[in-house]
């Protein structure tokens, strides 16, 4: 593992950014004021690692991270479905917080598992 950032670690960081925003309305709902704002410092931190990630991309990375992105996108709302339909079958509803957050949290896992399983070509 080299130290040059690229395009799949840039959007497993904007996933992480997207599920800590995800995950906020969980703190808010419960009273967890101390977690929300550990949360909202994390997010701040995520989000300037992310730029500066942004920067340090050579062009070729660049020109990958729209399919990746999107790619991303279509994991997200697949997590966001797919939890949808576990909760619908097999418990209670668990509250629309709860919900995005585990749905945003399966979509991360499948996204990363793509691109460990099958990389995205360059070509």
């Amino acid at each position: 593992m080299g130290g040059q950032p690229t395009a799949e670690r840039l959007s497993l960081l904007l996933g992480l950014a997207l599920l800590m925003l995800a995950s906020l309305p969980r703190y808010l709902v419960g009273g967890h004021g101390n977690r929300f704002n550990l949360m909202l410092m994390a997010l701040a931190v995520v989000c300037l690692v992310g730029v500066l990630q942004w920067r340090l991309l050579d062009v070729a990375d660049r020109a990958r991270l729209p399919r990746l992105l999107g790619r991303l996108g279509l994991c997200l709302l697949a997590g966001v479905a797919g939890m949808g339909g576990w909760h619908a079958l097999f418990s209670d509803f668990i509250g629309w917080e709860l919900w995005l957050s585990h749905g945003t949290t399966l979509g991360l896992l499948l996204h990363a598992l793509g691109l460990w399983v099958k990389p995205l070509s360059s070509g």
